[in-house]
């Protein structure tokens, strides 16, 4: 008698565990992107400037290095690059006409890093990794993030560029705000990597929103919301208009779905329905990218025009991904 109780609770407790789950699992537990294939190492990147950032975080990969040393590596090429207008150097600026920038990183191990609203500094994921491993901290902003820098070898630098100083110069003669999906395609870089090892880790960096009060800091230094990675499981990262993103701990949703037995598509079409049933979705896009620990992806944003990066099996591709809402 006592054994048959037993397995009636055990019975009820796994139904109602089957109840909890979100119904896209429930519904296709199998659902896959069809670019995706187990293996790695791997290393997947948000937006075109992802293709490059890639590049310099496989050649890290190929040569024995640890996941967390590629994806740093990868995201400090769209960092100095000038012509990308939502990352450090040439990121277009807030209204009032400064650049501020975010960042974060995070380990195989849990460690993690982050610079929120830092000024001056082209490079705010490095900063972000010594935050991790020099401090007691997860997080430092502001003036006290950028004195960190300056005392760890870290130089000012001016990060407006005459291209992004005349943008901001054009947006004043109406001083309309409006985030515009997928300008000029592209935005936040976040960037994820499984190393020869097994081991994961991600990154990621931004400018923010073009013309953003002074001061304000979206999802992307948001350890769970714009990054987060589980050596167990996997990892997600997020792109898009951040304050979506913080409301749902989006990265964080989309691991724990994939903890509970969610495919990386699944995952991340769940963490879009979750915005969509909530928010007023219509005119901002958000996009997710997921990992697990198998090498296999997924891809799922609000609007069309999400594109991301997949270098893997010695092709690095540029593929669009799928949308709630269609074309």
């Amino acid at each position: 008698m006592k054994t048959r109780r037993n397995f009636l609770k055990k019975s009820a407790i796994g139904a109602i565990g089957t109840m909890l789950l979100p119904k896209i699992i429930k519904a296709k537990m199998d659902k896959t992107n069809k670019y995706s294939k187990k293996g790695f190492p791997i290393v997947i990147s948000t937006w075109r400037h992802g293709i490059s950032a890639n590049e310099e975080a496989m050649e890290v990969l190929l040569n024995d290095g640890k996941a967390i040393d590629a994806v740093e590596a990868g995201v400090r090429i769209p960092e100095a690059d000038p012509e990308v207008s939502s990352v450090g150097l040439g990121g277009w600026p807030d209204r009032d006409g400064h650049v501020t920038l975010d960042a974060c990183i995070m380990d195989q191990t849990g460690n993690c890093g982050s610079v929120s609203f830092l000024e001056d500094i082209m490079h705010p994921i490095s900063v972000a990794r010594l935050v991790m491993e020099k401090t007691p901290h997860v997080m430092l902003a502001g003036k006290g993030a950028q004195k960190f820098a300056l005392e760890n070898g870290f130089k000012k630098e001016n990060l407006l560029t005459e291209r992004a100083e005349k943008r901001w110069q054009e947006w004043l003669e109406k001083s309309e705000y409006k985030p515009i999906i997928n300008i000029e395609n592209h935005d936040t870089i976040g960037l994820l990597a499984l190393d020869k090892r097994g081991d994961i880790s991600g990154a990621c960096t931004t400018s923010g929103l073009s013309w953003k009060l002074h001061g304000r800091v979206g999802d992307s230094p948001v350890i769970g919301a714009g990054m987060f990675v589980d050596n167990e499981v996997g990892g997600a990262c997020a792109t898009g208009v951040g304050e979506a993103v913080l409301k749902t701990l989006g990265s964080f949703l989309v691991v724990e779905l994939m903890r509970q037995g969610a495919t990386p598509q699944e995952a991340c079409e769940e963490a879009i329905a979750r915005i969509v049933k909530n928010q007023d979705y219509k005119d901002m896009q958000i996009g997710y990218l997921a990992i697990n620990k198998e090498g296999e992806h997924g891809a799922y944003a609000v609007h069309p025009g999400f594109n991301y990066a997949l270098h893997q099996n010695e092709k690095n591709i540029l593929i669009d991904s799928d949308s709630h809402i269609k074309k």
